[in-house]
């Protein structure tokens, strides 16, 4: 199967979120998935490594705007590049890209993700797949949200998201829905 992980790009190595990246790389790479993520670095790295030296197969999905904008590549643990035109491509590529998705803390990148691939769940533009967030930090907002803007989150539509504490649990729950 295909696992999409979104995550932000600020976790250094040796840091703890990039030690969770790395490790969530290594669980899905160990259960036999494909890993896809945005392909640079924090979390997308660590990932990728993680997923690389677990002898799993990374995708990498980049785009010509990220590459002008940061002045780098993917990072040297893809495999496989597919390099995209637009920001807006790439996120097309990660969302069409995966069977399932798992997003690690990030900032407004990953919350962009997040809340694309769950609005095209929810007008069914896309087939309906797990989506799993990993951390307290998603879990506390999304609450807060559900509580301020109540009328706006329908519980049909709030089904479509899971939480996760950590990154095994994720994993764990990731193969109970399947």
């Amino acid at each position: 199967m295909n696992v999409t992980v979104f995550g932000g790009s600020y976790p250094k190595e040796g840091s703890p979120a990039y030690l969770e990246g790395y490790q969530l790389g290594q669980l899905l790479a160990g259960s036999g998935h494909t890993v896809l993520t945005g392909g640079y670095i924090g979390t997308m790295e660590a990932v990728s490594r993680g997923a690389n030296e677990a002898g799993g197969h990374v995708i990498g999905v980049t785009c010509q705007e990220i590459d002008h904008w940061r002045n780098s590549g993917a990072n040297a643990w893809v495999i496989e590049e597919r390099k995209m035109q637009t920001l807006r491509q790439r996120l097309d590529g990660l969302i069409d890209g995966c069977d399932a998705a798992i997003a690690l803390p990030g900032g407004p990148g990953t919350l962009t993700e997040i809340s694309l691939m769950w609005n095209l769940m929810i007008v069914d533009a896309i087939p309906r797949k797990p989506l799993i967030l990993v951390g307290e930090g998603w879990k506390r907002m999304m609450d807060q949200a559900y509580a301020d803007l109540s009328d706006y989150f329908r519980e049909n539509q709030r089904n479509l998201l899971k939480f996760s504490p950590d990154v095994q649990s994720a994993v764990k729950q990731l193969s109970e829905i399947l």
